[in-house]
């Protein structure tokens, strides 16, 4: 009997900061299991909860203190493009988005999973993220701040 295949829980988070009365994001280039540009994103480990994933990811992947954070009714869901050996029977990720404000520091990248990062404005951004679920989750942060953060 085949085992049941499944989705692993995931957090999308973008960061954001204010500097000089502009909203700038970060991203990542990631280097493990693919090459290109993303925002901080990772796994809901068991009995942590998605605030907490945020936390630790954040803390993990950059270093940064978080200001703020907001969760956003946002979902999503993709398979992964090829097995992983470590994720027996995990054939993808769901998501839930949220984002987070920081202060504008250098930022510490995990080297096992990044390779270097970006403070960018919107359209940059927009431009340089690889994968179009980020992009449409980077839209919807982005008129959420235009329209309720006073810059």
């Amino acid at each position: 009997m085949e085992e049941m295949k499944r989705y692993r829980r995931a957090v999308f988070i973008l960061v954001y900061a204010r500097a000089n009365k502009k909203i700038e994001y970060l991203i990542l280039k990631r280097r493990l299991h693919w090459i290109g540009w993303e925002f901080p994103k990772g796994g809901v480990r068991r009995f942590e909860t998605k605030r907490g994933a945020v936390k630790r990811e954040i803390r993990e992947e950059t270093g940064l203190k978080i200001l703020k954070i907001k969760k956003f009714h946002v979902y999503g869901k993709y398979r992964y493009d090829k097995k992983y050996s470590y994720r027996k029977n995990v054939i993808g990720q769901t998501f839930s988005l949220y984002a987070v404000e920081v202060k504008k520091e250098k930022v510490r990248v995990s080297d096992k999973e990044h390779s270097d990062y970006k403070w960018l404005g919107f359209k940059e951004a927009l431009r340089k993220l690889t994968w179009n679920n980020q992009k449409r989750c980077l839209k919807i942060v982005n008129n959420y701040l235009k329209d309720c953060v006073s810059l």
